[in-house]
């Protein structure tokens, strides 16, 4: 699938080609957004060539006010939008709002691989190649090669995506990725199928693509089907649908597995290993982080709020609610389930980027700390985070320790709303309207990272 993307967009390049020019759909800047246009701009940027470009402030505490202005209207004259802070995590953001299937997205955040759950092909790149596709809409990339990950089975009860992505990862995929990234000298994209990769969701699909970077691939795809037409439908975006599929016989460097039956609740302790819940069952749990950029569905946060009803957190116990998307929080608070969660003594944060690289919220000395998204790697002699799944995460909320959601026996029956909100509140389009709001709102847009 991925050589399928490229190969509509770099129609000169031939089959034994390494490094190719690529047409560029989309761009987008999360990690040090200014850094990128300040090249862009030293390249001559008029207005950016790309269908879609923005830039994500991903700073929602900051220590001044009226910072950033400047810095938005920058971005609105060059054609490339401004996602102010609290629009939520740059990966579900984009996924709900931006990303169309069968284009290809430069970036310079590794987290927006869970977008390949859509069926958008998203690559890695320094600033300089981003500053070349805003200015003339194209890049030169290596090509990169596939390794398929073949998705039989069904999911259980108290099983979730985040269990499956961190079943991947104890299969040793990682290693998969390394040997044939050196035997080849190319990067790697996963790409998922089988008839029951098509049966998840498109969230659940984000999920399992989130895995990417986390086991050093370039990428992760999914197919673009009627799961995914419908998911855009529901984002008023159906014009953005394109099918994407692989073509039959279509070859990958190699073929991995996982059976979707057969996956228990798993987690990820501060050493990197991945482990069945029950190891660590009846360790006092001091943290718990839910949701995030890349761990947790909306189906996922409704499940929790419904387990935890009636239930109060521990004392000893921090609940870090973390929503990755503000359309998600609305939802939540439209359906009572963020009642629910604040009820049990949740604590609603700042959908902050730096709360996911670890530098907000580190983990407490005692205690395992608990969280569904990856964190970004540690130095050495510095506490880490135990990455879980959305469930795993309500039962330590419930009991104070570790241990296997199964216990709660009556698993929930979760509708997820079709009706979404779809206004881009947060989404600035237009140069003029940040000027006019300059004097309305000083504090509007907080600084975008140089």
């Amino acid at each position: 699938m991925a050589e399928k993307v490229l190969a509509a967009r770099s129609p000169g390049a031939t089959a034994t080609s390494d490094r190719i020019e690529v047409a560029v759909d989309q761009v987008v800047l999360a990690r040090t957004p200014g850094r990128a246009l300040g090249s862009a701009r030293a390249a001559g940027l008029k207005k950016a060539a790309v269908e879609v470009a923005i830039a994500y402030d991903g700073h929602c505490v900051t220590a001044g006010a009226d910072r950033g202005l400047t810095a938005a209207a920058d971005f609105l004259t060059h054609g490339i939008l401004v996602a102010r802070p609290g629009v939520g995590f740059a990966a579900p953001v984009h996924t709900e709002r931006f990303a169309s299937p069968g284009r290809f997205c430069l970036t310079d955040e590794p987290r927006l691989a869970g977008v390949g759950g859509i069926g958008m092909l998203t690559l890695v790149a320094p600033a300089a190649l981003l500053a070349r596709a805003l200015v003339q809409g194209s890049a030169m990339i290596r090509r990169p090669v596939s390794v398929q990950v073949l998705v039989t089975g069904r999911l259980r009860p108290f099983v979730c995506a985040r269990d499956v992505a961190l079943e991947l990862v104890r299969r040793g995929l990682g290693d998969v990725v390394r040997r044939v990234e050196q035997a080849r000298g190319a990067p790697v994209v996963l790409e998922f199928a089988g008839a029951s990769a098509r049966a998840l969701s498109v969230g659940e699909r984000a999920v399992l693509a989130d895995v990417a970077p986390q086991v050093g691939a370039a990428a992760a795809l999914f197919v673009a089907d009627e799961r995914t037409e419908v998911f855009l439908r529901d984002q008023r975006r159906s014009k953005a649908h394109r099918a994407l599929a692989p073509d039959t016989g279509a070859p990958s460097e190699e073929l991995v597995t996982v059976d979707l039956g057969a996956v228990d609740p798993l987690l990820r302790d501060e050493g990197g290993r991945v482990r069945a819940v029950r190891d660590l069952d009846g360790q006092p749990v001091t943290q718990v982080l839910l949701g995030g950029d890349g761990g947790a569905t909306l189906r996922d946060l409704l499940a929790v709020a419904a387990l935890l009803k009636s239930k109060r957190v521990p004392p000893r116990l921090d609940f870090l609610l973390a929503v990755p998307s503000r359309q998600m929080l609305e939802v939540l608070a439209s359906t009572g389930a963020l009642a629910d969660l604040l009820a049990t003594g949740a604590r609603l944060l700042e959908p902050d980027a730096r709360a996911m690289l670890g530098e907000l919220y580190p983990p407490p000395a005692s205690g395992v700390a608990l969280r569904t998204c990856a964190p970004e790697p540690r130095g050495p002699g510095q506490r880490g985070h135990v990455v879980a799944s959305a469930e795993t995460l309500a039962y330590a909320v419930a009991t104070g320790e570790v241990g296997d959601p199964r216990a709660f026996k009556r698993p929930v029956r979760v509708t997820v709303p079709r009706a979404l909100p779809t206004d881009d509140v947060l989404v600035t389009r237009k140069a003029e309207r940040a000027a006019a709001s300059r004097s309305a709102e000083p504090a509007a847009v907080e600084a975008l990272p140089a």
